[in-house]
């Protein structure tokens, strides 16, 4: 899966989330979560991205495509 920053930190403003609460969420550093945000980890492993969407609790297709 490629994870789409943008989207993955435009839903975690919006549920007013922080990196570090999303960080204590998911299991995964804070440095890496603000990486992927930024586009810097394009290939991050299956689990993450599913991780970050149940926290979230949106469909991993929500944080995984680009709007067209």
């Amino acid at each position: 899966m490629t994870p789409n920053g943008e989207a993955i930190r435009a839903i975690r403003e919006a549920m007013k989330l922080s990196i570090r609460a999303l960080s204590r969420s998911t299991g995964l550093d804070r440095g890496y979560l603000s990486r992927l945000e930024r586009g810097h980890i394009r290939q991050p492993a299956d689990s993450a991205v599913e991780a970050i969407a149940a926290a979230m609790r949106v469909s991993t297709s929500a944080i995984t495509h680009k709007e067209t």
